[in-house]
């Protein structure tokens, strides 16, 4: 498996990283979530699950994060979401899986509406539907509104990082447009997910929320009881992989299987 990313120009002049392994279909592909990058544990125990599974793989840094263009504070749930549409047009083949932790939960939601003729089923870690409206912005304090109206950009503390998050403006004036909570989500493919209850982030009530507003009749919740966010302990990510089999298995072509 390379070490080295390659990178795919997109058609909104962004240079995005990513790495992909070849393999049988249905494929896998991983969205990260806020702030992280496609080198994180969960990724990359993806990336050798497929592997010795020979099944395709496919993960990248969405603009402003790990090794593709752009800054941080520039970006939005609008433009994430161009980016994993470009990734998944131009880097994959055939049906998809798409497995996206935390922001990338929301974010796959919304692929799977914009490319639902090539995702095949949905996994999601800790979803964070809408969280720039739900979580986001009531969370901000009065220091923090008042630097983003008056410098387009805030801090926010982190609980990973010891440098804080710097957000601009546009990312919660425009996730607003891709809020999916208030309404059904035309989404009718497999959905399953995955939430910790010990999860000081995201409540696994957002993931609940989310279930019951699909249209997808093939739906199914797991929530594990001392799981916090990021679920990437050996026995959590062997729950994934279970979940990942168990949607594999069903849509693999008979040359493909066995």
């Amino acid at each position: 498996m390379p070490d080295q990313p390659r990178y795919l120009d997109t058609d909104q002049h962004r240079k995005i990283a990513y790495h992909h392994l070849d393999g049988s279909r249905p494929g896998v592909i991983f969205l990260a979530g806020f702030m992280s990058d496609m080198t994180g544990t969960k990724a990359l125990a993806l990336e050798s699950w497929c592997h010795q599974r020979g099944t395709a793989f496919t993960r990248f840094d969405y603009s402003g994060h790990g090794a593709s263009s752009g800054t941080f504070e520039s970006g939005s749930i609008g433009d994430w979401l161009e980016d994993a549409i470009s990734v998944l047009d131009k880097v994959t083949r055939g049906p998809q899986i798409v497995v996206g932790s935390s922001m990338g939960g929301w974010i796959s939601l919304l692929l799977a509406m914009k490319r639902s003729h090539r995702v095949a089923a949905l996994v999601t870690i800790a979803c964070a539907t809408d969280f720039t409206e739900r979580l986001l912005r009531p969370a901000l304090t009065t220091e923090q509104l008042q630097s983003l109206e008056s410098k387009g950009v805030a801090e926010l503390p982190s609980h990973y990082n010891e440098q804080p998050y710097r957000i601009g403006r546009r990312l919660i004036d425009e996730g607003v447009d891709h809020c999916l909570l208030d309404g059904s989500i035309p989404i009718d493919c497999p959905v399953r997910m995955l939430h910790g209850m010990e999860d000081r982030d995201v409540p696994w009530e957002i993931s609940r929320m989310t279930l019951e507003r699909l249209d997808s009749n093939n739906t199914g919740l797991v929530l594990l009881e001392n799981g916090d966010h990021r679920l990437s302990k050996p026995e959590e990510m062997e729950r994934l992989f279970l979940i990942l089999d168990s949607l594999i298995i069903p849509l693999t072509p008979p040359d493909q299987a066995g």
